[in-house]
């Protein structure tokens, strides 16, 4: 039996951060909401373990969830993440998004314990641009990472790249990329000032999906958050590339079309990323508490915009029937 909330969101995939280490210092990174990522570093002792792991999502799957995307952090830290991806249920999709760095050595043994799908954090096609955005020196790397992943058969490669100012000039050269070249796919993820801060820097989406439109040769919409799709037609070639834009900042209708729940690192279940109110932590459960704990999530999801925020006079607004929980549960943090 899948599970809906009160809204009709029936939630079929789960989100699961395996480590909030990194290897990068992304300037753009929230970190999955949680606040600032953290530099390379030793396991510590509140991430999950790969049994913890296993449990969560043989219970989810009872439930109909059929895909699981693991994050992190740096998801390719966890020496175990083969033995992970092995153990998720056979009729459950595995996909993963990662910096890409680890894939030469690993993408082919990833695809034999029965990984699907990868997306590979690329947010320029320049060196230097590449270096002063993640503040590491891994740009070769992660190119190479891309193509031992296409090697191993994971096509389609998505790249994700964050829109914001330091990036947006890219974003052209980053879409004939994909245009030109077989397997790749781009995924364009709008920047969230509302985690990473610095305001100045989130541009008007709206824009990048007009450059897209009068781009493509033609455009069709996923079910999944009512997506537009760009198809976009290399100007050198007859090979084509899917474009897609990932714009979920005060937007309702991204938020009614929500079907995700997240995990952190240390067990916590989320029903919203903009959300630190809700969380419901799984740590030491049993797998009938683990059952309980996802219903009760799923139960308390309300789409952030249109309903936990409201639009007043232009502005959103917390909405009041809100209020009296957020500020009992930040008090007791």
């Amino acid at each position: 039996m899948v599970l809906q909330d009160d809204f009709g969101r029936a939630v079929t995939e789960v989100r699961v951060s395996l480590t909030d280490r990194c290897n990068f210092d992304c300037v753009y990174c929230h970190n999955e909401g949680l606040g600032e990522a953290r530099g390379p570093a030793t396991p510590r002792e509140d991430e999950l373990s790969a049994e913890e792991i296993r449990r969560f999502l043989g219970v989810v799957r009872e439930f109909g969830v059929d895909a699981v995307k693991l994050t992190g952090g740096e998801p390719m830290l966890r020496s175990d993440l083969e033995a992970i991806v092995r153990q998720a249920p056979d009729e459950m999709e595995v996909s993963m998004t990662t910096n890409g760095t680890f894939l030469p050595g690993r993408a082919q043994a990833l695809v034999d314990a029965g990984l699907d799908r990868v997306n590979v954090s690329q947010d320029a096609m320049d060196r230097e641009a590449f270096a002063d955005l993640t503040q590491s020196g891994a740009y070769e790397t992660v190119l190479e990472g891309v193509e031992a992943a296409l090697d191993a058969g994971l096509s389609p490669v998505k790249l994700n790249m964050v829109v914001f100012e330091p990036t947006a000039g890219y974003v052209p050269e980053m879409v004939d990329h994909v245009a030109e070249r077989d397997g790749l796919r781009l995924q364009l993820v709008e920047y969230m000032p509302e985690l990473a801060g610095h305001p100045e820097w989130a541009i008007d989406i709206d824009r990048v999906h007009g450059w897209l439109e009068d781009r493509a040769d033609f455009v069709e919409t996923r079910e999944m958050h009512d997506r537009r799709r760009y198809h976009v037609q290399s100007p050198d070639s007859e090979s084509t590339g899917v474009v897609e834009v990932v714009d979920p900042v005060e937007n309702p209708q991204f938020c009614a079309n929500c079907h995700r729940i997240r995990m952190t690192h240390d067990g916590r279940l989320r029903g919203c990323l903009n959300r630190r109110d809700d969380h419901e932590s799984i740590q030491g459960m049993s797998r009938a508490e683990i059952r309980e704990a996802f219903v009760e999530t799923v139960s308390n999801r309300v789409p952030y915009y249109g309903e936990y925020l409201v639009e007043e006079d232009g502005d959103w607004v917390r909405n009041e029937k809100y209020v009296e929980t957020t500020a009992a549960i930040g008090s007791s943090d």
